[in-house]
């Protein structure tokens, strides 16, 4: 059996592939196991400096399995769905949700754990947990807000509308969009532009920026001077090479 969320690496750049491509990608425990081993396998391979996340065939995922939901879920331990994301999100490294087509619900709860999404133009979000008589607890609640402010989430959330990759793109929730013919190129473009910077600076920054989202200014500049963590050790290699040129 095929694995339900394929890791392939190349050189520094980790793909994860949600693999169920028949089911449109839809989000069962198994995805979830599957995908917390790779994080944790991330965490400890220094090799890997930028993560990509998407999906195999027609979409990233339609969301939460509606058969797994009604069928009653049996997981480790309460929370543990988004203890798995943020354990992605905790990633010190940068970490790309690239969406086509659907990303509707739990599939955009996975999303929002990504540092950014990056969506192809035929790119459709939602949350419909309220169409469902659903509530979000993998942090639906807390993400969309601080992406697209507490007025838009509440209109996504309260209304189930969806919204294609421009709209998305003009309130915040993607930060690209690229064509879908050209989608994955672009992705991986995009990604090796970031590749090219410090590894060290980007676990750096993404723990800042972790530590400070949402707290007042003040207290944000305060930790910024008091916890900096310094240059990193291929400082003075970079500056010399540019030097050169």
């Amino acid at each position: 059996m095929a694995d339900l969320v394929q890791r392939t690496d190349d050189s520094g750049l980790c793909w994860l592939t949600l693999n169920r491509p028949d089911k449109l990608n839809a989000l069962t425990v198994d995805v979830f196991r599957e995908l917390r081993e790779h994080v944790l396998d991330i965490y400890k391979d220094g090799g890997v400096r930028v993560v990509v996340l998407h999906g195999a065939g027609k979409c990233f995922a339609a969301g939460h399995d509606l058969a797994d939901i009604s069928e009653g879920e049996t997981v480790p331990s309460p929370g543990w769905h988004s203890e798995t994301l943020r354990l992605m999100e905790k990633l010190p490294k940068p970490v790309i949700a690239a969406v086509h087509s659907h990303c509707y619900t739990g599939a955009l709860e996975v999303a929002l754990a990504a540092d950014f999404i990056v969506a192809a133009s035929n790119a459709k979000f939602a949350d419909t947990h309220a169409k469902w008589a659903l509530t979000p607890i993998w942090g639906m609640s807390q993400r969309l807000p601080r992406r697209v402010g507490i007025a838009t989430a509440k209109r996504l959330m309260f209304t189930a509308e969806t919204v294609g990759a421009e709209d998305a793109a003009r309130m915040g929730l993607a930060e690209l969009v690229f064509e879908t013919q050209t989608f994955k190129d672009d992705v991986e473009a995009f990604a090796r532009q970031i590749l090219q910077n410090s590894s060290f600076s980007h676990a750096a920054n993404k723990r800042l920026l972790d530590a400070t989202d949402c707290s007042p200014l003040d207290a944000g500049l305060q930790r910024e001077v008091m916890e900096n963590e310094g240059v990193g050790p291929d400082m003075h290699e970079r500056i010399a090479a540019f030097m050169k040129r």
